[in-house]
């Protein structure tokens, strides 16, 4: 399986699990609107700081 899970990295650098199992990252004007793999979806007001594929992560930060 190749899906990530996708982090929202707070101000102290802490990662906030957002949502796992990631399987479609589309970017947005109000933000990313993220895609599983069961087909749920969710819209975050955010950009993408980071993707660590070999780890499955996804990180972003708050815009």
């Amino acid at each position: 399986m190749c899906e990530a899970n996708a982090y929202l990295l707070k101000e102290n650098g802490e990662e906030e699990l957002v949502f796992e199992n990631v399987d479609r990252v589309l970017p947005r004007e109000d933000g990313i609107l993220m895609e599983d793999i069961f087909g749920k979806k969710k819209i975050l007001r955010a950009r993408i700081k980071e993707m660590a594929l070999v780890d499955h992560k996804i990180f972003l930060e708050a815009i």
